[in-house]
């Protein structure tokens, strides 16, 4: 684009970002990508990123061959139809997925990024959530290619320091992010036994934001975050319902567990029905460092989370239970 901002040159395709289209099969399907490379990070439920840098020469083909490779074991072991992404870099990679019809391979060259950047809607940028993105259209920067040309001082006053020189750097192409294995996803509960049938569903509800905070301090402590949240009601009568959420991102922050929580609890509709105890229990946890966050423009929220680091300081020092979330119940039995 003639006059346009300048990008970051990226090197080569040698990054896959894969999207299976199933996860009933996820560990088998990601073990296809590990028979080509060791280099596969797990994006739980259905997505894995793979650098394939060192098995280009091994397997005498080139990036976006490889990904074919995949695609077509993939459908014929498993009847899985997925997307593949072809880059230099995790952002490009999972931008070219993302860009067009499911069941493709979609190769971005280093001599196509900067057109391709250019055209893209400024939602389309990874970690760009939809209020980030009004924002950003509020201003007129509702393409990639208007937030790269930006000044980064402007982009800062926005969305803050941080998060703007973060931005504009993807915005041009920049993404030092390396495919770091990861091991398999694994899970942390928590539960709470009433000592009768509890019909109060405030009760509940305190319960739930105890059981909510307890997990988000475990998780923050290991720095781990979780994807999902899934509610098991265990009633008198001995019998069980479980249901399981997705998270708008990976989080190990109480407010967003806790209203998961929350939302689960109230779909049940359990207005008459005798409790006896509630478990929640934080699936497909992942490295907090690994994990993308949305960037925030809300000082709210992040005047809660400093508080939230506060308060786990405060835990470590004199206690778990030194410092709650108000309206939280404690346990009362194991």
């Amino acid at each position: 684009m003639n006059g346009g901002p300048e990008h970051h040159a990226p090197g080569e395709p040698h990054v896959l970002y894969v999207h299976f289209g199933a996860s009933e099969r996820y560990d088998a399907l990601l073990a296809l990508l590990t028979d080509i490379t060791p280099l596969v990070q797990a994006l739980p439920p259905d997505a894995a990123l793979a650098d394939v840098r060192g098995a280009l020469r091994y397997f005498g083909r080139d990036a976006a061959e490889l990904a074919r490779l995949v695609r077509l074991r993939a459908l014929a072991l498993y009847g899985a139809d997925c997307t593949v992404g072809v880059a230099a870099s995790p952002l490009l990679a999972r931008m070219a997925a993302q860009a067009g019809e499911p069941g493709q391979v979609r190769e971005i060259r280093p001599e196509e990024a900067a057109d391709f950047l250019d055209r893209r809607p400024v939602a389309a940028l990874h970690g760009v959530g939809p209020a980030t993105a009004r924002t950003l259209c509020a201003y007129g920067l509702d393409s990639v290619g208007r937030l790269a040309a930006a000044p980064p001082a402007t982009l800062q006053r926005i969305l803050g320091a941080a998060a703007g020189r973060r931005l504009h750097e993807r915005a041009r192409g920049i993404d030092p992010t390396p495919v770091t294995p990861t091991a398999p996803p694994r899970s942390a509960s928590a539960e709470h036994r009433f000592e009768r049938d509890e019909l109060d569903a405030a009760r509940r509800r305190g319960v739930l934001l105890t059981l909510a905070d307890e997990l988000g301090f475990r998780l923050r402590a290991e720095a781990q975050v979780t994807r999902a949240l899934t509610l098991t009601v265990r009633y008198a009568d001995r019998s069980a319902t479980t249901r399981t959420r997705a998270l708008a991102e990976p989080t190990a922050h109480t407010p967003a567990l806790a209203a998961a929580a929350y939302a689960l609890h109230d779909a049940l509709a359990l207005q008459r029905a005798r409790v006896r105890g509630v478990a929640l229990r934080a699936e497909e946890l992942t490295a907090a460092e690994l994990a993308a966050r949305q960037l925030s423009i809300d000082g709210r929220e992040e005047k809660a989370r400093r508080a939230e680091a506060a308060a786990d300081r405060a835990r470590r020092r004199f206690g778990a239970y030194a410092a709650r979330p108000a309206g939280s119940d404690p346990p009362r039995a194991a």
